[in-house]
């Protein structure tokens, strides 16, 4: 009984032991009068928490990141932080479970990506989406947050000819009429290595993957690159061009040589044609996805293109015409002659059944006949596409469009592609739909549907449709159960369509879409070009896809021993005795280089096109590692002072130190800066080096916690230091992510539920992914208080 009373009476202490915290270190800068951040906690009740959570929320993220109280104030020791943290948090998680807010996002349109891998799913055709739709509006740092992907008209205009353009292609309409697509390289990219997919014993070239819509006769064209006087690069010497389909030689173009080069020379406008001309084919083609290539065939060894070159790229000079023939297009015209609907994986996909014998168009007087088949092709689109079983007024509304095309004029695929037609148009297909059930009252919480479970869980983990298993569970409506909804939630990661973790997930939350316009100055980079640019996004894919893949703890990440490089990359690095174009897997020598921070990929999208950004760098880690962004930049902000000719030289760490000496800004840039000092010795491409600019490099620093750093380990080490920080961003980022809406105060116990949870299970990746999936945001609802209009 003393015990018992002994805890009570601690219990009953803790408000005022806290409050006592805050009063000596906090209510310095956040009283009544000062309001520092807008924030004062000079009253604040720590009697009940619970009411003031949208405040207390702020306070725990700067306390767990040991952001305040800020560097040079008066702070406790860590634990005293901690136990303050802590017990907000024990209060706001216990009235969070009493009653949850899940909270809601309103109708979702599906946004490009999501239509893609949907088309893909649903006929198994591969659509570059890129040309049919614009691009997404971006929010909460992903381009699939509901709130923000409106639709004008002029964009249902794009969905509609979208829909028009695939049903067409994927039932192989033989009206479809010759067309033109043309697929060019890179300006930087450098063709002197042998790229994968191509032919072996071929250097460079390019390859390019194409839907042939019918079996026809197709021309393929290859045009060399030309600088701006119309001169081709190689002609100095002659070479073999091999124009290839699906790996078979097509057609073998002798170029170059001392007739070609004097040709060239003399009149290069009439020489350029006359080559486009001796490098185009005319060739039939079935119908369905083939790969097209046009490459250089290697020369022998003992020719000079295998001399050392002063640089990796080729690319270094627009205006030196010396080296390999570079392919700077391909492009594709047909179907011409006389063309068929082929034998494809989309019409497969589509036709389950057939009304009469193939090739026969059943006569009016029997159409009648048809119409089952019709159902039944119908019914099947509608359910995957609406991602629900058909009601007989879906199939109704389907029927008729199809019988409408068919009476005029039309055949049986015909009425199918007025239904398809319809369906890839529809609101149905288009949104994904959450009604609230109709008996509840406004702001009630409720579980929702099975079918809506099966969408949630799809566009999460696969950015697509749900299949035929997670539809025919929630039909049944046994997909909320725990131990089915986690045996399909580990099937799907197991699924390669879960790769869209990684291209829709992680390239955003990590900034890996930004690579593809960094360009970084040539001047200062001579070696960088779109091989090398497109070798560090690589090595980043795959380096999380090992993570995700082999379920490992997501603090390696941030810290472990192995990386993934091609001859490439590994040069980049100093890394030898790596050769060829394909990727494997290397142990890491230095401890710079572990985990993302020693990327190139990171490091390149967090610099400027010619020098490093210890302000980039610093935002980038606060925002995607420690979850606490600065706040944005005042109006007016100065440039930074370049170092000038004939003076000397200044570290970056110099010319920062006096940019910052104004008040207004050096804020929030003692906060940023010393996190990007501690990387400077990566160079705007993730070189490493010990000097910039003929002065050496300082990575030392005191971090905003009051930790001392000297270099890209320590930093590593700090913020491996508290796991819980960077689990709980990850997880703020899938759950967004999952949720497609941006994350408020009330979802926080949520979060910290799932690292908890996930730290039980040593942080496993599949940990903190069924953590999202069980969170009541995920499997829960708030009726709206008001009616929504979309």
């Amino acid at each position: 009984m003393a015990l018992l009373a002994e805890v009570v009476a601690s219990l009953q202490a803790q408000p005022q032991k806290q409050k006592a915290v805050v009063d000596q270190y906090c209510v310095t800068c956040h009283s009544d009068k000062l309001r520092t951040g807008g924030l004062s906690l000079q009253n604040a009740d720590f009697n009940d928490i619970p009411p003031g959570a949208e405040t207390w929320e702020k306070v725990i993220r700067k306390l767990r990141v040991g952001a305040m109280p800020p560097q040079g104030m008066p702070r406790p020791d860590a634990a005293t932080l901690d136990g303050l943290a802590s017990y907000l948090e024990t209060a706001i998680d216990r009235a969070s479970a009493a009653s949850p807010n899940p909270g809601r996002s309103g109708m979702h349109r599906l946004n490009r990506a999501e239509y893609a891998h949907a088309i893909r799913d649903l006929l198994d055709l591969e659509i570059d989406a890129a040309a049919l739709l614009p691009p997404d509006d971006e929010s909460s740092g992903f381009d699939n947050i509901a709130d923000v992907l409106k639709v004008s008209p002029s964009l249902m205009e794009r969905y509609l000819a979208a829909s028009w353009n695939i049903s067409r292609l994927a039932i192989g309409d033989r009206r479809i009429v010759p067309s033109t697509a043309t697929y060019r390289a890179r300006p930087d990219l450098s063709q002197d290595q042998h790229i994968d997919g191509l032919p072996l014993g071929t250097r460079g070239g390019m390859l390019v993957r194409h839907n042939f819509p019918l079996d026809g006769e197709y021309v393929i064209k290859v045009r060399l690159w030309r600088n701006t006087f119309d001169l081709m690069r190689g002609m100095e010497d002659s070479h073999q061009i091999e124009i290839s389909l699906d790996g078979a030689r097509l057609q073998i173009v002798t170029a170059g040589g001392r007739e070609d080069f004097v040709s060239m020379a003399q009149n290069p406008g009439s020489f350029g044609a006359a080559l486009d001309q001796r490098l185009t084919v005319r060739v039939p083609v079935k119908a369905g996805v083939h790969a097209v290539a046009a490459a250089t065939l290697l020369r022998s060894h003992a020719s000079k293109d295998d001399l050392i070159k002063p640089f990796l790229r080729t690319t270094v000079d627009g205006l030196d015409i010396t080296g390999d023939p570079s392919v700077d297009r391909i492009t594709i015209e047909g179907p011409f002659a006389e063309t068929r609907s082929g034998d494809t994986a989309a019409r497969r996909r589509v036709f389950l059944c057939r009304p009469s014998v193939a090739g026969q168009v059943l006569s009016p007087a029997n159409q009648g006949d048809e119409v089952p088949c019709a159902r039944r092709i119908l019914s099947a689109l509608a359910r995957r596409a609406y991602r629900r079983p058909a009601t007989d007024g879906d199939l109704e509304t389907l029927l008729s469009f199809y019988q409408r095309r068919r009476n005029s004029n039309g055949d049986f695929e015909m009425g199918i592609e007025a239904g398809l037609q319809y369906i890839l148009a529809s609101p149905e297909f288009l949104y994904r739909f959450e009604p609230d059930p109709a008996e509840l009252a406004p702001g009630a919480i409720h579980q929702v549907t099975d079918l809506a479970l099966a969408s949630r869980l799809s566009f999460f983990l696969w950015s697509s449709i749900p299949d035929d298993q997670l539809v025919d569970l929630a039909s049944k409506n046994k997909l909320h159960h725990p131990a089915v909804l986690e045996q399909q939630v580990r099937r799907m990661l197991a699924d390669s369509r879960s790769d869209t973790l990684i291209a829709d997930f992680a390239e955003q939350w990590l900034f890996l879409r930004n690579l593809k316009s960094s360009a970084p100055n040539l001047d200062t980079f001579p070696d960088f070009d779109d091989n090398l640019r497109q070798a560090m996004k690589q090595e980043t894919e795959l380096f999380f896809s090992s993570i995700l893949r082999e379920d490992r703890n997501v603090l390696d990440l941030l810290d472990t021993d192995y990386t993934f490089v091609n001859e490439r990359l590994a040069r980049h690095y100093g890394i030898s005795g790596v050769y060829g174009s394909q990727f494997r897997r290397v142990p890491v020598a230095g401890q710079e280089r572990r985990g993302l921070l020693g990327q190139a990929s990171i490091l390149t999208v967090t610099s400027y096109a010619n020098r490093t950004s210890p302000v980039q760098r610093g935002k980038w880690i606060l925002t995607n590692i420690l979850g606490s962004p600065p706040l944005p930049p005042p109006p007016n902000v100065p440039e930074l002072k370049e170092n000038g000719e004939g003076s000397k030289p200044l570290s970056l760490r110099e010319r920062m130190e006096a940019h910052r000496a104004n008040a207004v800004c050096a804020g929030c840039h003692k906060v940023m800066d010393p996190i990007g000092f501690a990387l400077e010795n990566f160079d705007a491409v993730g070189h490493w080096r010990t000097s910039d600019d003929g002065a050496r490099i300082d990575p030392s620093g005191t971090l905003f916690n009051g930790a001392r750093v000297n270099g890209p380990a320590a930093l590593r080490q700090m913020l491996v230091s508290r796991p819980e920080v960077f689990v709980g961003v990850m997880a703020e980022k899938l759950l967004t992510y999952a949720l497609g809406r941006g994350l408020e105060y009330y979802d926080m116990p949520a979060v910290r539920k799932i690292v908890r949870d996930a730290g039980n299970q040593n942080f496993h990746c599949s940990s903190l992914v069924m953590g999202v999936v069980e969170s009541s945001p995920f499997e829960m609802r708030k009726k709206a208080t008001t009616v929504e209009s979309y």
